[in-house]
């Protein structure tokens, strides 16, 4: 298991691979949030580690903001990092968000 607990409170750059309102390539859901990853890290599944980004309701290439969460899947190793800038969300609120992808896993929300 993944927690990435070091990056919480942390400045991070999110590149989007998969920009609000695209569609997966493989499962078919449509991205509500923008969501991507952070450059030159490792997560557990071999990938740089994946990130939420909450507070932007237009698509983005990349994208400068602070980690202020973490997902962390109980039957899933590959955990997420929720990034906004200058807005905090709930437990509530990130999992509503984020429900598009993580209703097929058990999230639970890292502070």
């Amino acid at each position: 298991m993944a927690s990435f607990k070091e990056y919480l409170g942390e400045k991070v750059e999110v590149i989007m691979d998969r920009p609000l309102g695209t569609k997966h390539p493989k499962w078919g859901f449509v991205y509500e949030v923008n969501y991507g990853y952070i450059p030159n890290t490792k997560a557990p599944d071999g990938e740089e580690i994946d990130a939420y980004v909450l507070g932007v309701d237009e698509p983005l290439k990349k994208f400068k903001g602070k980690v202020i969460a973490i997902i962390h899947r109980l039957d899933d190793d590959d955990d997420k990092l929720i990034v906004s800038e200058g807005k905090d969300f709930t437990d509530k609120e990130i999992l509503e968000k984020t429900a598009f992808q993580e209703k097929f896993f058990k999230p639970a929300i890292v502070r």
